[in-house]
């Protein structure tokens, strides 16, 4: 009884995603990053919040645009601003997904960055539009590498109308 009841639930999760990444639908979000959830070798401690929206150009293909503020324990990046570009392919219909995207970064001290970057996440939908997003992420840093590349985890919840 408990394998089958198992069984139930695990359909039913992987049916969660109600076909929202159909084309012609549009996506806003937010995320939070940091609270010691990234590893940078210049930060000691970090948050952020990062605003997103994007369109399914086709079934599966979002193309997204960013914008963020990030605040670190480093002196001499303390806050940073972004903006960006990006894309996002949903891999199956329940939600995980592989997203591309690229960040300018500006920081006090005329610090200038650009950051392309990878991420892998899940869209878990709690009811037909509303999902929250864990994903996993890589951004590279051109003008530091061992300083300013990151690894971490973002936590976000999005809308998709």
């Amino acid at each position: 009884m408990k394998k089958i009841v198992m069984l139930i639930a695990f359909m039913a999760f992987a049916l969660s995603g109600y076909s929202q990444f159909e084309q012609g639908k549009y996506y806003v979000g937010a995320s939070l990053t940091g609270l010691d959830l990234s590893y940078s070798g210049a930060e000691n401690f970090n948050i952020g919040l990062d605003l997103k929206g994007g369109y399914l150009l086709a079934d599966d293909w979002m193309i997204t645009a960013q914008a963020g503020i990030q605040h670190s324990g480093n002196d001499d990046v303390a806050n940073s601003y972004s903006i960006g570009i990006g894309g996002r392919y949903y891999i199956v219909q329940n939600g995980l997904y592989l997203g591309v995207n690229a960040k300018l970064i500006h920081a006090n001290h005329n610090y200038n960055d650009l950051m392309p970057g990878i991420e892998v996440g899940y869209a878990f939908f709690l009811n037909r539009t509303v999902t929250i997003e864990p994903a996993v992420y890589y951004d590279q840093s051109f003008k530091n590498h061992s300083d300013f590349s990151k690894i971490g985890l973002r936590i976000g919840v999005g809308v998709y109308l």
